[in-house]
């Protein structure tokens, strides 16, 4: 039995020829049996076993040439080749007509992509915007995005709505569509509390006036009082959850005189202090929950004995500390103060 010859697929280069004995593809269990075991088991004819193998080696070097992504639309002479390759759990279908390796469903940035597939005007946000614009840590479960023009349908792994996003508060990163790093930000609080406007301010991708004025151009959506709050809180620019704490906490007190993420030269070094009092040459180190290897640990120690060779009094200020002993902090700070 001869094969007619197979219309080359719309939107991607046409496969090479199948290699004699295995079908390459992503994953190692992405293969297809030969023999006459695999042909009595099929109840196929030698002939329509090889035209399987030319189907199943189109799709993984589709696959390869879509950067993990194959849309149905694009080859749909090969439905059967896709709908096998499911069933068998070497492809998953993320999303309507979209499919991926199925040992790799689980990489967030193939998720972006099979995503971006759909429907390209999506507008990819919260954590997932923050991984790709600002925040490299962002802790992404689901990758989010609004979309316009596609019926929403459940999906594992995604986590899609149509909400409307303001198109000057979308910005295009590396060809995908995102909210704005301020809206970004704000997006997160909800879940993060500040921790995205504290990643926002560290990164300097935005600003103060920038998360005000995205909050302004979406004020009528819930949770817009607990932003602002945020926002006042972030007057000093915080660049972590510790540092916003001790900025609360002296305000409370009626501290004043400091100033945060104040820029210093030191031993030909630039460093910023998290807290400081510059007329009194006295710095505050705030440390985090987060810990941190051997090379983050030398530097700071390097850190702090130039600072102290140049008379700056350094004080270490704990999560734990400010958070359990509040009253105990401001008591060290008062008292440092009035000894520089």
């Amino acid at each position: 039995m001869s094969s007619r010859p197979r219309p080359v697929c719309r939107g991607v280069s046409a496969a090479p020829a199948a290699a004699a004995d295995t079908i390459p593809g992503p994953s190692p269990g992405a293969r297809l049996c030969t023999g006459r075991a695999a042909v009595a088991a099929a109840g196929a004819s030698a002939a329509d076993l090889r035209a399987m193998k030319r189907s199943h080696h189109e799709i993984w070097s589709l696959l390869a040439a879509g950067e993990g992504v194959l849309l149905r639309a694009d080859c749909p002479e090969l439905g059967g080749a896709l709908d096998w390759l499911a069933r068998s759990g070497r492809l998953l279908k993320v999303l309507p007509g979209t499919y991926v390796d199925a040992a790799r469903a689980d990489d967030v940035a193939l998720r972006v992509r099979a995503a971006r597939r759909w429907a390209p005007d999506a507008v990819f946000r919260a954590e997932t915007a923050a991984r790709l614009t600002f925040w490299p840590e962002a802790p992404v479960t689901d990758v989010a995005l609004s979309v316009r023009t596609r019926q929403i349908r459940a999906a594992p792994g995604f986590r899609v709505d149509r909400r409307h996003v303001p198109p000057d508060l979308v910005q295009e990163w590396g060809g995908l569509r995102c909210t704005t790093p301020a809206l970004t930000a704000l997006d997160l609080c909800p879940s993060l509390g500040g921790a995205g406007i504290d990643s926002l301010l560290r990164s300097r991708r935005g600003t103060l006036d920038q998360l005000w004025e995205a909050l302004a151009a979406t004020g009528s959506r819930p949770g817009n009082v607990e932003r602002t709050r945020l926002l006042i809180e972030s007057r000093d620019q915080p660049w972590s959850e510790a540092e916003r704490v001790a900025h609360v906490l002296l305000r409370s007190a009626g501290i004043g005189g400091w100033v945060a993420n104040h820029p210093v030269r030191v031993a030909g070094h630039w460093y910023y202090l998290d807290i400081a009092f510059p007329e009194r040459h006295l710095a505050i180190e705030v440390d985090g929950r987060e810990h941190h290897g051997s090379d983050r640990f030398e530097a700071d120690r390097w850190r702090h004995n130039e600072l102290t060779a140049a008379r700056w009094t350094v004080l270490h200020i704990t999560w734990s500390m400010l958070t359990e002993s509040p009253e105990a902090v401001l008591w060290l700070v008062t008292t440092t103060l009035g000894t520089c």
